[in-house]
């Protein structure tokens, strides 16, 4: 079982009224024991789509997972589905029915003939007990593949794989070893990363692979082993891990999941400094990042949403002469608004940022997208301009993260 595929049953999921989580906990899980998940695929709950759903998974891979499609109402129809595919007809299976009687019992609430139906299974399957709900999982066998039915609710879904499915997976012998590694960058664009890392990946050893995963100018690199010797797997990722320092250490912020927020909020508590923020185009997304992070108010003092001119002049200081000569997004009233903001709060660094985030109030001169950056501390000030995208939601994402990185490279400078 080196292969699966995962198919989601409903149509819930493909009208986009509930997004598919358990896929992704089933990959993550499935990966961590060697198992490699070669597709996804999402159906809707007919016949004719499930049997052709699983001719083509079973003629691909060793081992099928399913969830969904397994309620008490008309519309859930892959138990007899699955019955028919593997030549088999509906049985009462009293483990079942007993403990769904129970749980009813427990809730005071009465067995009617649709939570009996939860109790009827294909009389070949394997059963595979549902302590977090009342239907159960179904494992089916065709030679040496395996096909496993489970509930779509992701809390019984994660129960049976829990108990029955990971358990089976890890007892079997000979099985391959996946380590993953995240190496997490900010400051630079995929294609200029991937272009500083050709060879870098050209001498990457056959058992190694590298991926790009950008998300508003955050970049994770993501590496995967693959092979049987974990031992041997792991020395090999930690050899690539420090060439990749070698290579882009500007750029590296930190390993795995680690955020940009918390990274920058755990060298402030290192060093025992403190930040306070002015923002503009940002309207407190990078406090609320600041503020994510759990322990943040060792660090962080405050913020100035200085959205209006009037709070620029009469909070912050930035005086009237500077917005009128230069305007609100300049690099003169970015400085003015970062000394302003650590003047008000006394703390030892501040970040101002001011932009147009749009879609309106761009011009030739500062189309939307632009935004200027100030850095003040007890050195002075830095400023930096940066031209984002044509979307507000990006803007103002990317101008908080690049604030953000701002502040750490500061702070590792110091």
């Amino acid at each position: 079982m080196n292969s699966s595929e995962i198919i989601t049953i409903g149509d819930e999921i493909l009208i986009g009224q509930t997004v598919d989580t358990n896929s992704a906990w089933i990959s993550s899980r499935l990966n961590l024991l060697g198992v490699t998940v070669a597709r996804i695929t999402s159906i809707a709950d007919r016949r004719e789509e499930i049997m052709a759903a699983l001719d083509e998974a079973l003629g691909r891979s060793d081992m099928v997972l399913m969830t969904g499609g397994l309620g008490p109402t008309s519309d859930d129809i892959t138990k007899e589905t699955l019955a028919e595919y593997f030549g088999s007809k509906l049985v009462t299976d009293q483990g079942v029915l007993q403990e769904v009687t129970e749980r009813l019992r427990l809730r005071n609430l009465e067995m009617n003939e649709n939570n009996r139906r939860q109790a009827n299974v294909p009389e070949n399957c394997t059963v595979l007990a549902n302590r977090a709900g009342t239907a159960p999982g179904m494992m089916f066998a065709r030679g040496e593949k395996r096909v496993i039915s489970m509930p779509g609710v992701p809390s019984e879904m994660k129960y049976i794989m829990t108990e029955h499915i990971l358990p089976m997976i890890a007892m079997r012998a000979g099985r391959n070893v996946i380590i993953h590694k995240n190496i997490m960058t900010y400051g630079t664009f995929e294609a200029k990363l991937a272009e500083r890392l050709q060879n870098f990946e050209r001498e990457l050893p056959p058992d190694i692979r590298i991926a790009y995963l950008p998300s508003y100018g955050l970049i994770k690199l993501r590496l995967t082993a693959k092979g049987r010797e974990e031992r041997l797997m792991q020395a090999m990722m930690d050899e690539q891990v420090r060439k990749l320092y070698t290579i882009i250490p500007d750029v590296i912020y930190g390993e795995d999941e680690t955020t940009l927020e918390e990274v920058t909020g755990g060298l402030l508590l290192k060093a025992g400094l403190t930040v306070s923020t002015a923002e503009s185009c940002t309207g407190g997304k990078l406090s609320s990042l600041i503020t994510s992070v759990p322990g943040s108010s060792s660090w962080y003092l405050g913020s100035v949403i200085a959205y209006d001119n009037s709070i620029k002049t009469g909070v912050l200081g930035v005086i009237p002469d500077t917005i009128r000569i230069h305007g609100a997004v300049s690099k003169e009233t970015a400085a003015e608004m970062a000394a302003g903001v650590r003047r008000v709060t006394g703390s030892d660094y501040s970040v101002a940022v001011t932009g147009i985030a749009g879609p309106t109030g761009g011009t030739d001169t500062k189309p939307m997208g632009t935004v200027w950056i100030a850095i003040a501390s007890s050195v002075g000030i830095i400023t930096e301009l940066h031209r984002f995208a044509d979307e507000r939601t990006v803007n103002i994402l990317r101008a908080s993260y690049t604030a953000l990185n701002m502040l750490r490279k500061q702070i590792i400078s110091r």
